[in-house]
């Protein structure tokens, strides 16, 4: 290893490399191109900032004077790439290495400054780092090294195009690395089209994932969730923590929730510029706050120091989501909590997404307020502050209050001045678990019935169950499985019940229309358990009907969406029910005619036709007047319309109000002769 890198390593602390880092930086793969899949927080920004070391010092312990930049680093998110940037200046500082970042959100300007007084490495997210190629502000001709952090994320974003964008500006003899938390095919075709001979490097196990993180599902009820999430802050005491959220809304509410409760709390998500997410992610770094509530944009490469609690408000969407987000702990060998708030509505969601992602988490409860006071009370007697020597000021100051007041006395104000900059816990309700379901009681002694449906003609219990009910007089609890088969349905009748069932259907066991029943010897093979349904086959042509369901003895046949529907054939029954007689239609009753008197009286007078405007768009005066296309050859008989739209403009109506040009067209009178002034009028 370089030695400028190495003594940089060792002023931060590193002893030893990860196992991502011992990879990357091989003898043998100092020229080569990789395909690096590690999980979250295994060290991998010193990893590549280690591989590209060769490429850009070669023999050299020093970088010359900063020029066109040597290695460009592209990240999807504005605090990933800015949290590069603080790592590399760092690892290159003894080196000489001058860092730039280039990222959205930032003043272009300053950037551009930037880069015109040169730069070995620049770090920035693809969108910005395009619009400085394409501007001319940054020049590619010089890399030796192209380095894309969380490509799968990056690829996840819609940033393909700008990353073949810029790939293609690089020279050819570059080096490509790619990093990635997964490998799906999109991020293996970007391998195979833009790196030469890609080394895959892969330092994840098969097993569990993140071991130095403990998963913890904390089941709550629906209202106490965000209840939980004070109490588990308050519990574990982290000295930073993060809390994710699905949305921006849920972020902006939780956030002033746990603010207002007395926790120092910063927010980060999209609507936030830059400069607030940056004071955010300092004051996190600072100690100035201790709890964090993001969105999944701090989800990825983030690392936030003693960072020992993650809560999940909302559920993740996926497995992907979940990992990155639980790596923001448990990193560099540190260990760490994932707790998942768990409403009871979304336990089973849970579960699948903990077993998707092949991690065994604890199922429990969230700590109760007597769990965390007397944890506060175990905190506060295991303080240092207790072992540490007096000063003259507090011996004589603990000497007037021990004169003043009692030891109980003391003791019990010392423990509220302790709770009074906490938060207090809240009080939670037992989350409902759902009641087992009841098993159900043997049916006992029964018979089966064959029915002539199935499948075929599109059988279901749903509507199978009433119509045995109300054609057999049964009921409900009598009638056991029912097994629908392709051609035949199955059901299972109670022993007591049969004979009257079969009395009531007759001896040719009708049910309803062609629908019979008739009665088997022995239990079918085909009635332990049901059969899978075959796919319903599509008619030949629209205009094709499928088989309908038999129709109901008081309503009519049923049939498909506006499909016919087919003649059934009378049955056996048809000769049994008889046929009701027509009604003949009645006349209407014919007024009686009026008399000479009541005529005279109330004389019927012809109301004349309103004259239409011409001024109206249509040609007709009403919508309700426009004659149908069948009256057409009756409209100039019946004098009913005027001409129709399109035969000719309809005259416009002129108004005089607005009509100036008999007014303006009066002759004024004439100047006089000698002057400008225009003579007085007589009075």
């Amino acid at each position: 290893m370089i030695s400028t890198l190495s003594d940089a390593l060792a002023e931060r602390g590193f002893d030893t490399l990860t196992e991502v880092q011992k990879a990357v930086t091989a003898p043998d793969l100092s020229e080569a191109d990789l395909l690096v899949s590690a999980q979250t927080g295994s060290g991998k920004t010193v990893g590549f900032g280690l591989a590209i070391a060769p490429t850009l010092l070669g023999s050299e312990e020093r970088l010359a004077a900063p020029a066109a930049p040597l290695a460009l680093v592209v990240a999807p998110t504005r605090e990933l790439a800015l949290q590069v940037q603080r790592e590399l200046m760092w690892l290159y500082s003894k080196a000489g290495a001058r860092v730039v970042s280039c990222i959205g959100g930032m003043d272009a300007r300053d950037e551009r400054r930037a880069l015109d007084r040169g730069a070995h490495i620049v770090v920035g997210t693809p969108g910005r780092l395009r619009d400085h190629i394409t501007r001319g502000s940054l020049d590619l001709g010089d890399i030796r090294a192209v380095v894309l952090d969380e490509a799968d994320e990056m690829l996840d974003l819609g940033f393909r195009e700008d990353l073949e964008f810029m790939l293609g500006e690089a020279p050819s003899d570059r080096r490509t690395l790619l990093f990635s938390a997964t490998v799906p095919p999109a991020i293996a075709d970007l391998a195979k089209q833009y790196q030469r001979d890609a080394v895959r490097v892969t330092t994840l196990s098969r097993g569990e994932q993140h071991t130095d993180i403990a998963y913890q599902a904390i089941q709550v009820a629906p209202a106490d969730a965000e209840h939980a999430i004070i109490n588990l802050l308050r519990y574990h005491d982290a000295p930073t923590s993060i809390v994710f959220a699905n949305t921006r809304a849920a972020v902006a509410r939780l956030a002033a929730r746990l603010a207002n409760r007395g926790l120092s709390v910063v927010s980060l998500s999209g609507e936030l510029s830059q400069d607030e997410r940056s004071h955010a992610l300092q004051a996190l770094r600072d100690g100035r706050a201790r709890v964090c509530v993001a969105t999944d944009v701090a989800a990825r490469g983030i690392d936030l120091p003693n960072l020992d609690l993650v809560i999940h408000a909302d559920l993740p969407t996926n497995t992907e989501a979940l990992l990155h987000r639980s790596g923001r702990t448990g990193r560099a060998g540190r260990k760490g909590i994932s707790a998942l708030i768990v409403p009871d509505k979304v336990s089973k969601k849970a579960a699948r997404l903990l077993k998707w992602a092949k991690i065994g988490a604890e199922w429990t409860f969230a700590p109760s307020p007597e769990e965390i006071l007397a944890l506060d009370e175990s905190r506060l007697l295991s303080d240092p502050i207790w072992a540490a020597e007096l000063s003259q000021t507090e011996a004589a100051f603990a000497a007037k209050l021990m004169a003043d007041y009692g030891p109980e006395q003391i003791a019990a104000a010392c423990l509220r001045l302790y709770r009074a900059n906490l938060s207090a816990p809240e009080e939670l309700n037992a989350p409902t678990a759902r009641a087992a379901r009841p098993e159900r009681a043997p049916f006992g002694p029964s018979a089966w019935v064959e029915l002539s449906i199935g499948q075929d003609r599109r059988a279901e219990a749903r509507w199978l169950l009433p119509l045995l009910c109300r054609a057999g007089d049964l009921d409900k609890a009598q009638i056991g499985k029912i097994r629908v088969m392709p051609e035949t349905t199955l059901v299972e009748i109670a022993e007591p019940a049969l004979p009257g069932f079969l009395d009531r259907l007759g001896p040719e066991g009708i049910l309803e229309d062609d629908v019979s029943a008739r009665k088997l010897d022995a239990v079918p093979e085909g009635s332990s358990q049901p059969q899978e349904r075959p796919a319903r086959p599509r008619p030949a042509s629209r205009d094709g009907a499928a088989p309908q369901r038999p129709a109901k003895p008081h309503g009519k046949p049923s049939a498909g969406r506006g499909r016919p529907v087919p003649e059934r054939d009378a049955g056996p029954r048809a000769a049994q029910v008889p046929t009701p007689t027509p009604r003949a239609e009645e006349a209407a009753p014919t007024p009686a005619p009026r008399s000479d008197a009541e005529v005279a009286r109330h004389p019927v007078k012809d109301k004349p036709r309103k004259a239409r405007h011409s001024t109206l768009k249509k040609g007709w005066a009403k919508p309700k007047d426009k004659p149908r296309a069948s009256d057409r050859a009756d409209r100039t008989a019946e004098g009913v319309a005027k001409k129709p739209r399109g035969d000719g403009p309809a005259p416009k109506k002129r108004n005089p109000a607005a009509d100036t040009g008999k007014r303006l067209s009066r002759k004024r009178a004439p100047m006089p002769a000698g002057g400008n002034t225009p003579p007085r009028r007589k009075v």
